[in-house]
Order: structure tokens, then C-alpha cells, then sequence
């Protein structure tokens, strides 16, 4: 049988809360995270650290290195080993710590590449646990905190759409919904009854906005209250020259609030239902006259040339850096895209049919108008996503000040946390 990390009663949370913000004893959350830790974003280590220290309110089910860039398990122990020398201490606060070994041995590899333009491939460990976890004789709903590709989930629903309804997802998207396009549009298209936050700029405002004087900016906080505050404070002083980042902690802070009602405020964010056409298709090279929605998916659905056969390839790269593979039905070029800002995008078609290579165009990433985002998704009726109303927005991202709102009680929690670490 599966472990399963359920400390042996449950200690009701002590954080400075927000309105509303409570765990109900007894409803101590199932928690899945997979991330991509080690890969292209260092502030993951921030955002496990972070996780470790709150490691006590939750039933941790599985640890899951998810793709992008050379993130892999090794990363996850890493970060294990650190809490290892702090265990003894952690434990004095509270019964509830999971022993390091405990947490090794729940710790797996997922998927290694990203899908392909079907949004899934062939089943890994992290897709497999997902389904075991959800599977298992438990009322409680399954947390799966996605702090990287959602390949992963992707590849559970499609093997065990079973499993859906005991799913609830919080889903760190932005950038990472850019990088796993294909397992995003596979899911919305195919599973529309899941569960999920998609918080694609709200979780900036763990560390954009809010009080950032003194001893609450990003690198005096480190400097004040996390260095020299046993392995863990040391480490995590280690990542991003000793600044706060940890971008994927409004998932944690998401469940120590009511997680079960994604539009009350809490240190997560306050988020509202998904809208309709979020996707755009063209069926031709654009210029930056054509617009599509900034965070939504654009398709390009080409023809193919003459002399086309399936042994070419073909992807269009985006701002030179972001491919994106095509997929051939015999009738169409299919390449599909998440623009990550509102900007002007710029593409350009890399292949070996001489007809195709070179090809380029661009195309305008806007927000989404007013009568759009006003009218909730009846297709998605348990979709919710960042707050498109201006006086939630933090700069130029929507919702962030939802979470920014609450810095400095979150940070000072996490004050109270990293301390644990040191002998009482």
C-alpha cells in the first residue's frame, strides 16, 4: 500500500489569518505537489522550504518532479536533506512533521519532457501516484499544487478521467502554462468539469506590491529573518542572491485560508470564474493587428504544402526562444501557444520543407475585454482564474494585489516558521 504522510492528529493552524481564513481541525488537506524545482525557476527551493515548514498542517501525499530544463528528483531530496538537519527541532512544535524519510519515500520523478500537441504521452510516476492517490478509499478532496508543467495531471485525467471529481488543482500558471500549452488545452478541452485555479498573475503578489519598506523588502526579509535560521533559513538565503521570490507559495497559503471557496480572500488570493473564448484560432501568418487574449491559447492552424509528408517537421518559435512543435492531421499545421504577457509577439516557422521555413508573423497579446471576463464560463462551472477588475491588480497583473494585501502577515508567519528550526 501506498504511504501516506498523515501525522497522528491534527494541530489547528496558528497563522495570522484573513478574513475568513481557517483549517477546521479535522480537515486536515490531502496535499500533492509537483514542481519543476531545479529547472528554469530557483525560486521553487524557495516555495519548498516554505512548504517543509507548514509541513505539519497537511496529509503530504506525494512529492513530484514535474519537466522543464534539468529540474529532476534529486532536486526535491536536495531540499529534504536540508530539513532533515532542522527535523529534530521542527518536531518539538508540533507532532505533526513528517519524517524525512517519510518524505523520500514519497518523492518521485514525473514527466521528464513536455507533452506533445496531443497534451499527453505515455504514463510516468508522478501521472500513476496522482491516480493511485485520488483512487484511495479517503472523502476528502486531493490537492494537486502545480508549481511547474500540469503534464502530469494531464496525463492522469486522460488515463483515469475517474478521477476528476476528487480532484482540486492550483494550477501556478503564467509561465508554466506557456511551457506546457499542449497538457493545458488537452485538459480545458477534455475535462471542463475539473476543479481548478489557474492563477496566472496572482501569485505575483507574494513578492510584488504590498509592504515592501524595512525589514518587509524582498532581500532585507532574508538578510533579517531567514539567514542563520537553522539548514533551511540558510538554504533558502542561498536562492536568487538571498531575495524573496517563492512564487509557488500562494498555494500553500491558498490552503491554510477556505480552500474550498476560491472567491474569499486569503493569503492565496481571491480569484473569479473562468470566461469563454479564451482560446483564438488563426488559420493564416499574422501581424500585430490580430490580437488574442494575453494568458489564453492561440492556435495557428496552417495549411500544409505541397510535398508535406510525415516524415518533415516543422515548429514556429516564439521571441526566438519558445518552440512550438506542429502537429500534422493530414489536413492541417497545428502549432499552439500561451502568451505569457500582453504584448506584441513575435514568430518565426523553423522547418526542413523549404515551402515553410522562415515564414514569420506576429500577433498582439491583449486582456481580455470588460464583456468578456464579466460573464462566468457555464462549461466550466469550477474554473476560477486571477480577478480582472483594475483595483486588484498589482501593476500590470491582474489579482496580484489580492495576495500582496496580506504581505506582511504571511511573511511574519513565516518568520514564526523558519524559528523553529533553532532550538526552543
Amino acid at each position: 500500500m501506498a504511504q501516506v504522510l498523515r501525522p497522528p492528529a491534527f494541530a489547528k493552524a496558528t497563522v495570522g489569518k484573513a478574513p475568513g481564513q481557517d483549517v477546521a481541525a479535522g480537515q486536515r488537506p490531502r496535499v500533492i505537489v509537483t514542481t519543476d524545482i531545479g529547472g528554469t525557476d530557483p525560486d521553487d527551493f524557495q516555495s519548498l522550504v516554505h512548504f517543509l515548514l507548514y509541513a505539519d498542517m497537511f496529509d503530504v501525499e506525494r512529492l513530484d518532479s514535474s519537466p522543464y530544463g534539468p529540474g529532476r528528483r534529486e532536486h526535491i531530496l536536495q531540499v529534504i536533506q536540508y530539513y532533515e538537519r532542522d527535523y529534530a527541532n521542527l518536531k518539538t512544535h508540533a507532532s505533526g512533521y513528517p519524517t524525512p524519510a517519510a518524505l523520500r519515500a514519497i518523492t518521485w520523478q514525473g514527466a521528464i519532457e513536455s507533452a506533445g500537441p496531443a497534451g499527453f504521452d505515455r504514463p510516468t510516476e508522478g501521472s500513476r501516484h496522482i491516480i493511485a492517490a485520488a483512487r484511495r478509499a479517503d472523502t476528502r478532496p486531493l490537492y494537486v499544487l502545480v508549481w511547474g508543467g500540469i503534464d502530469d495531471l494531464a496525463q492522469a485525467l486522460h488515463d483515469a478521467p475517474d478521477i476528476l471529481p476528487k480532484l482540486r488543482v492550483y494550477f501556478i500558471g503564467g509561465p508554466n502554462k506557456m511551457w506546457s500549452v499542449n497538457a493545458y488545452n488537452y485538459i480545458e478541452e477534455h475535462h471542463p468539469g475539473l476543479w481548478i485555479i489557474e492563477a496566472n498573475t496572482t501569485y505575483r503578489g507574494w513578492f510584488t506590491g504590498g509592504n515592501q519598506s524595512g525589514e518587509w523588502d524582498n532581500t532585507a526579509f532574508v538578510t533579517a529573518r531567514l539567514a542563520g535560521r537553522g539548514a533551511l533559513g540558510d538554504f533558502f538565503a542561498t536562492q536568487l542572491k538571498g531575495t524573496v521570490k517563492m512564487g509557488d507559495s500562494p498555494s500553500v497559503g491558498y490552503l491554510l485560508g477556505t480552500p474550498d471557496d476560491p472567491s474569499q480572500p486569503g493569503w492565496g488570493g481571491r480569484f473569479v470564474r473562468v470566461w469563454d473564448r479564451r482560446k483564438t484560432i488563426f488559420d493564416r501568418l499574422t501581424t500585430a493587428a490580430d490580437t488574442a487574449e494575453a494568458f489564453g491559447v492561440v492556435e495557428f492552424s496552417l495549411p500544409i504544402p505541397a510535398g508535406m509528408t510525415a516524415r518533415n517537421s516543422a515548429r514556429m518559435v516564439f521571441d526566438g526562444r519558445i518552440p512550438a512543435p506542429a502537429t500534422n492531421d493530414g489536413r492541417r499545421l497545428r502549432f499552439r501557444f500561451s502568451p505569457r504577457d500582453a504584448k506584441v509577439w513575435a514568430y518565426v516557422i523553423e522547418s526542413d520543407v523549404p515551402a515553410l521555413d522562415g515564414q514569420s508573423g506576429q500577433f498582439t497579446a491583449a486582456p481580455p475585454p470588460p464583456d468578456r471576463f464579466s460573464r462566468p464560463s457555464a462549461r466550466h462551472p469550477h474554473w476560477w482564474t486571477d480577478d480582472q477588475d483594475p483595483a486588484a491588480a498589482e501593476g500590470v497583473h491582474p489579482g496580484a494585489k489580492s495576495v500582496s494585501r496580506w504581505r506582511e502577515a504571511f511573511l511574519r508567519d513565516f518568520a514564526v516558521r523558519i524559528a523553529r528550526t533553532t532550538r526552543p
